[in-house]
């Protein structure tokens, strides 16, 4: 049996752990800024840029962009998921799936509480959030769930795989950008969000194809 997952592991896609590695090394250097407050002239330059593109209309856009990134709402949409995968029987995806939402929430809330950042106080925000920023929960935990959801949708769909691919990435990158539009997060909260997200997506992915492989065996 041993053998056999050995096998399985050196199977797994070398590009998948590439690029885990890369989103690794980006929030490390992201993270060493932040902790020697480095990046302050760059955050805020990109913000005040985003802030003058304000606009009632886009103001509306971006709070209902904002709420579907919204870890709590991410919960809920995991448990409805979730329970239909369940009733089709689909157990391995469901299981992936809790544990892929679990893991990035409480990651999130660990790294908060870990680095402690402020968050932007460029200009009044029309949004209430909590005193932590670093990483951004709405970029990570975005990353993971809408990220399984696609893949799990780009993987039994694929002829649309292009397509699905295409609007799962654009969905979590305007997510991103709401928090930015907002001034709730800072640039690095949002990269170094993605970057953490992505790292726990590919594990959360590797795992599951890696437990098809084996049970396929």
């Amino acid at each position: 049996m041993r053998s056999r997952l050995l096998s399985l592991l050196l199977k797994v896609r070398i590009g998948g752990l590439l690029l885990a590695a890369f989103a690794l090394w980006v929030f490390a250097q992201i993270a060493e800024e932040v902790l020697e407050a480095e990046s302050y002239a760059f955050d805020t330059s990109i913000l005040l840029t985003i802030r003058s593109w304000h606009s009632p209309l886009l103001d509306i856009a971006m709070l209902g962009i904002t709420f579907i990134g919204d870890p709590l709402v991410l919960s809920i949409i995991c448990l409805i998921l979730g329970a239909w995968l369940l009733q089709r029987q689909q157990k391995s995806e469901a299981t992936t799936l809790a544990i892929a939402a679990t893991g990035a929430i409480g990651l999130n809330i660990l790294l908060k509480q870990l680095f402690s950042r402020d968050r932007p106080a460029l200009w009044d925000r029309i949004v209430d959030v909590g005193q932590h920023s670093f990483p951004s929960g709405h970029a990570m935990v975005s990353m993971v769930i809408y990220g399984y959801i696609g893949y799990i949708l780009a993987t039994r769909y694929r002829r649309q795989q292009v397509g699905i691919i295409s609007l799962t990435t654009l969905l979590i990158t305007a997510i991103g950008f709401s928090r930015l539009y907002l001034g709730v997060h800072w640039p690095t909260d949002i990269i170094a969000g993605y970057a953490a997200g992505l790292v726990w997506l590919i594990a959360c992915i590797s795992s599951s194809r890696i437990w098809h492989r084996y049970r396929a065996k």
